[in-house]
């Protein structure tokens, strides 16, 4: 898949939230409630744009400017840093730079993950570029990637550092993967597919590239938390400052089946409101895309596959990453921001780009411009989403 054809794709997807976005204000009111909603305004962009900074981009705008304060430690430091650090070559203008860092990001990304899904194709597994880019870009969620938020960075960095595993750049993927630990918490799992490229029976890496590609997201995270104890005390305020921006999140670990209880007590005697219909649209979403990702999972362990081993250790590390992203943020007890977080279930995409039924390829195809047109209306609107 070349330059061309993924630069296209992306301009399609930028205009396409553009326009939503735009339009989004003619037929929904304006709620914006959420702290700091006035900070992304100062920096004189289009509305349509300045709404790419609701909710956590006001965080990140201010984490950049002024460093951090009480409780936004539960945001990673690497995207804020970068604002501010290249913010002087965009007039010093944070929402500028925190959306090119996003989208030029997210172009990269999705260049190498074109690349990538060449390099973990076989003749039973083999994964098409365009269906599969096309299956993220429309995914309910997928604007955040554009949006002053981690996920066009942190995109970039978990496709890269898999790449580089696939070509045997072990130095790039150490570092990839450990900036990833500082972008987001579950980039620490990269060890995973890490620890199956390690042990590969057929491939002979030095230990010393062993050890730097172990220890790299264990560092990054390490280098977090030893900041935090520095600042704060307490070497987990990353997780132990969650409850502080609502969305009903416990510091203690609540395990999947008490997650189900709580949803379905939601269901059964809440009211009736765009609480509940995000309650819903959580709850759907977790467990298609849960029950895909295990899918995917069984497909790769199956004996009759006929995988090459290397190349079924790709793609369990990738499944187990994927499972692991999609359940780590369970045990706070919510399936809130799941819908965003799914995105990097990337196992989920492959998998369903896979499916040979037009019909159903054609019916989950629908769903999800749908659920994109709906979700990102909201959320520019000041609705929270994800």
């Amino acid at each position: 898949m070349s330059f061309s054809t993924v630069l296209l794709f992306f301009i399609a997807f930028r205009l396409a939230d553009w326009l939503i976005s735009y339009l989004a204000p003619f037929f929904i009111p304006y709620l914006g409630f959420f702290p700091y909603k006035e900070i992304a305004i100062q920096y004189n962009l289009p509305k349509f744009l300045t709404a790419f900074a609701n909710f956590d981009g006001a965080h990140y705008l201010l984490i950049a400017k002024n460093g951090y304060s009480q409780y936004q430690q539960a945001f990673f430091p690497l995207y804020p840093l970068l604002i501010r650090w290249l913010s002087p070559l965009f007039f010093n203008n944070y929402l500028i730079t925190g959306l090119l860092i996003s989208n030029i990001s997210f172009l990269a990304g999705l260049f190498i993950f074109s690349k990538y899904l060449k390099q973990i194709s076989s003749s039973s597994s083999k994964f098409h570029p365009v269906p599969t880019i096309l299956l993220l870009i429309m995914f309910p969620t997928s604007f955040f990637f554009g949006a002053v938020y981690t996920e066009g960075l942190f995109f970039f960095l978990i496709i890269s550092c898999l790449y580089s595993l696939k070509k045997k750049k072990f130095l790039f993927a150490s570092l990839f993967a450990f900036f990833a630990a500082l972008t987001k918490f579950v980039g620490v799992f990269l060890l995973i597919p890490i620890l199956f490229t390690v042990n590969r029976s057929n491939e002979s890496i030095h230990w010393s590239k062993k050890l730097l590609l172990l220890l790299s997201p264990v560092v990054g995270i390490s280098l977090y938390s030893l900041f935090l104890f520095q600042t704060t005390g307490d070497p987990f305020f990353f997780l132990n400052s969650q409850w502080a921006f609502g969305a009903h999140r416990s510091s203690n670990i609540i395990l999947l089946p008490q997650v189900y209880y709580r949803y379905l007590n939601i269901f059964f005697t809440a009211r009736f409101n765009f609480q509940y219909f995000i309650s819903v649209f959580e709850f759907f979403t977790f467990n298609f895309v849960f029950i895909i990702v295990i899918l995917n999972l069984i497909q790769d362990l199956l004996p009759k596959n006929q995988m090459p081993k290397q190349v079924r250790h790709d793609h369990l590390g990738l499944g187990l990453f994927s499972l692991v992203n999609l359940l780590l943020p369970t045990l706070t007890g919510t399936f809130s921001s799941i819908p965003r977080y799914a995105l990097f279930s990337l196992s989920f995409f492959l998998y369903l780009s896979q499916i040979k039924n037009t019909s159903i390829k054609i019916a989950i195809t629908i769903i999800f411009v749908i659920s994109h047109l709906i979700m990102l209306s909201f959320f520019s609107q000041g609705y929270f989403i994800s």
